[in-house]
């Protein structure tokens, strides 16, 4: 039990570390937008943070794109 809770708190601890080193496109962002004014930095961040999200997004599409070609033939007949 003791060996378990040991390896639990190793674990927790590494998944900090991973975690806790942030993205390195927003650090440069934040690091650039600091000489901007406010408006220019909020957009550049939430260009980087959108470009983000989307490619894992295009990926799977590209991916999945026959069975998303087939739904969309089926729904459509």
């Amino acid at each position: 039990m003791k060996k378990r809770l040991f390896l639990l708190a190793i674990a927790l601890i590494a998944i900090d570390f991973a975690f806790g080193q942030g993205c390195s496109q927003c650090k440069l962002l934040a690091q650039q937008g600091s000489e901007l004014d406010e408006n220019s930095f909020g957009s550049s961040i939430n260009t980087g943070i959108l470009f983000l999200i989307a490619i894992p997004y295009i990926i799977l599409m590209f991916f999945f794109r026959k069975q998303i070609a087939r739904l969309f033939k089926r729904n459509k007949a």
